[in-house]
């Protein structure tokens, strides 16, 4: 697990980025869910409720807290998940999710928490980390489009864009196919976007 301590954020030297507790589990709750809308009347679903179905399914190996002035202000979880390669099917990490409460964003939190949950996936040794979300933020944060490294989406909802790998320290060539979520991904529609939002996505002009 990683502690990176008080000057892990250029310029903000009350932030602690730590491995989580069960004594922080309400406070994580309340990140995640002000960070994707969860008390939003029509939220499609609650990703609070994917943090803690993965934690009791066993699928969490990383859960990690930033913590400023002695609360907690993001969060950011590792889950296990598989790669059906044509050898053998790998244990992999899908980082989801990745959330910041919405009066400290645009800090730097978040690429903090990226940047110290990737040095987790390396230290446990999985061959690649993959995500759902925006190329563009998570692109300038090392990740790369998975479908042009020859990875397969787990579902035709998640637009090609969206769906992202970063390639660690024991990948090795051969090690590319089809991620498999676990899975709390399905059990909680966590996967992808549905329609409207996802035509809606399609209709929008690449940049």
């Amino acid at each position: 697990m990683v502690d990176a301590g008080r000057d892990n954020v250029e310029g903000m030297d009350d932030l602690r980025i730590r491995p989580a507790t069960t004594a922080d589990a309400p406070a994580v709750r309340r990140v995640v869910a002000a960070a994707f809308g969860d008390d939003d009347p029509g939220a499609r679903h609650g990703v609070a409720d994917l943090v803690t179905a993965l934690e009791v399914s066993g699928h969490v190996r990383s859960s990690l807290v930033a913590e400023a002035d002695g609360q907690v202000v993001g969060y950011v979880q590792l889950n296990h998940s598989w790669l059906d390669a044509r050898e053998r099917l790998l244990d992999v990490l899908v980082l989801s999710p990745l959330s910041v409460t919405p009066a400290r964003q645009g800090e730097g939190i978040g690429t903090a928490l990226v940047g110290a949950a990737i040095a987790d996936a390396d230290t446990i040794g999985a061959p690649a980390l993959f995500l759902e979300g925006s190329p563009r933020y998570y692109g300038a944060r090392g990740f790369t489009r998975a479908v042009d490294l020859g990875f397969g989406r787990p579902s035709t909802r998640i637009p090609d864009p969206a769906f992202q790998v970063r390639l660690l320290a024991t990948h090795e060539p051969w090690m590319t196919g089809r991620l498999v979520y676990a899975e709390p991904f399905w059990a909680l529609d966590c996967v992808g976007l549905r329609d409207p939002d996802l035509a809606g996505l399609e209709a929008t002009p690449a940049t």
